[in-house]
């Protein structure tokens, strides 16, 4: 079994957000999809240019690309603490410009809409890409507002020469308890040689296959113009930190009692 490497060192609990990242995603999705037959994807879905990144994270290999872009977004988080705690959406910027430029969210989308894909319009489909784009966006930053005190490593690499996708396996670390692995699935753009993400498996759960599974049903009975007006409507809900939720969700029915 090849031995596990750990993630550099990161400061103000950098490792934790990024566990929490993990493990909040898939807590996020009560639907447990059964892995569906693979949808062919038209080309406008697979081979798009890279999002532009403000910093530069080796994207010319794909183990490289999701630990740089890891920390890339841990150390904007951890400078911009105090801002965040003051106004929790800000999160959603760092996700914006940190994260997503990492992310095929245009593969994923067609990903989701899976075998309806024949059953919508080029105009449907181009609607539902950016409004995915945003409750992925508005989803992670939600969960970055959780911590843990779990380490997270990696493996190291192999050959991904001739690969057009390559699972990168993680390691989290659970004290007192079984560790939970978790790989990040991410493809090469023919056009751009780059690699991006765009699923996330953990404990052989896919997140791409959780939300297909969530959203194909309504997909199939409303429409896809539905689900994208849905998804709209949960990308601009406010980031909120638990803690502080339920602080004064406390505060409030204490104050009802005494009223």
């Amino acid at each position: 079994m090849n031995k596990l490497v750990s993630i550099s060192k990161l400061n103000i609990g950098k490792r934790n957000i990024f566990v929490s990242f993990v493990l909040g995603l898939l807590l996020n999705n009560t639907a447990m999809a059964n892995t569906e037959a693979a949808t062919k994807l038209p080309a406008e879905a697979t081979n798009l240019p890279s999002q532009p990144t403000r910093l530069l994270v080796d994207q010319s290999n794909p183990y490289k690309m999701v630990q740089g872009a890891a920390e890339q977004t841990f150390k904007r988080f951890a400078a911009e603490q105090q801002a965040i705690r003051e106004n929790p959406n800000l999160l959603k910027d760092i996700v914006r410009e940190e994260l997503m430029p990492y992310i095929n969210h245009r593969y994923s989308a067609f990903k989701v809409i899976g075998k309806h894909l024949k059953k919508t319009t080029d105009a449907e489909r181009r609607a539902f890409v950016p409004v995915f784009r945003e409750y992925l966006v508005s989803s992670y930053a939600q969960v970055f507002t959780l911590y843990d005190n779990q380490a997270v490593e990696f493996t190291p690499e192999k050959s991904y020469e001739g690969k057009r996708i390559v699972a990168v396996n993680t390691r989290i670390i659970m004290p007192g308890r079984a560790n939970i692995n978790v790989a990040f699935k991410v493809r090469l753009n023919k056009k751009t040689k780059e690699w991006q993400a765009f699923d996330m498996v953990a404990e052989g759960i896919s997140l791409l296959d959780s939300k297909q599974a969530e959203l194909g049903s309504i997909i199939r009975q409303k429409g896809l113009p539905y689900v994208t007006e849905l998804l709209k409507r949960k990308s601009t809900r406010d980031i909120v930190f638990k803690s502080r939720a339920a602080k004064d969700s406390g505060t409030t029915a204490k104050k009802e009692q005494q009223g």
